[in-house]
């Protein structure tokens, strides 16, 4: 099996390429990419994102062909694609950071900043928080509801269609923190920063 993480030049994702190389052990062959070829050849996309919308945005347009492929890859060959933090947000028609900037449309929504209400609750939302598991994803197998997991972002993701909700987190409102729509999974906390329980989310990917 072939898992490819999508480095496009969007900030430090060793974190992310390590968690799945200790989950993989040399079973599952883990590439970091952003070869349109491999990709479209992979059987397992990643899709990490840091920064803000706007920037993961760029520099995946900048990557002549990428955003076409992940298309293809993604929802024409409807293989399992992760998106981690902003990589999920992406999934989004519309961001609202920095700038509005156009996402990939693939799960209908909008990624707008967290009302932080007055200042009582700090941006960005950094930290370990609850989650609370509302539908039974693939990728939460053997994870306790309730399990904290590490977040960072000021950002979170609206979709238009509550059913692709997984899960959420309490932080001013329940945040969107998990989502599943057929082969699509994203998550906007880090399982790779999340210790083991983070890794199980990685382990039921790789596995799906």
């Amino acid at each position: 099996m072939k898992v490819t993480i999508v480095d496009y030049n969007s900030g430090n994702i060793s974190s992310v390429i390590n968690s799945f190389k200790e989950v993989a052990k040399d079973k599952v062959n883990i590439e970091v990419t952003a070869d349109l070829n491999k990709i479209k050849s992979s059987d397992k996309v990643v899709l990490p994102g840091q920064g803000s919308f706007k920037s993961c945005v760029d520099a995946l347009n900048k990557i002549n062909g990428l955003t076409e492929a992940l298309n293809e890859f993604t929802i024409n060959n409807k293989k399992p694609l992760l998106g981690i933090c902003v990589g999920l947000q992406m999934f989004a028609d519309i961001g609202y950071e920095e700038s509005e900037t156009k996402g990939l449309g693939w799960i209908s929504g909008k990624v707008s900043k967290i009302d932080n209400q007055n200042g009582k609750y700090k941006l960005p939302h950094i930290g370990w928080n609850q989650i609370n598991i509302i539908k039974q994803s693939k990728i939460f197998e053997n994870i306790e509801n309730n399990t904290h997991m590490y977040f960072v972002h000021s950002y979170e993701f609206l979709p238009n269609d509550k059913n692709v909700i997984s899960a959420t987190t309490d932080y001013s409102s329940n945040i969107v923190c998990s989502v599943e729509k057929e082969n699509i999974f994203g998550t906007q906390f880090h399982p790779e920063k999340s210790d083991k329980i983070g890794l199980q989310i990685i382990k039921n990917f790789i596995n799906l």
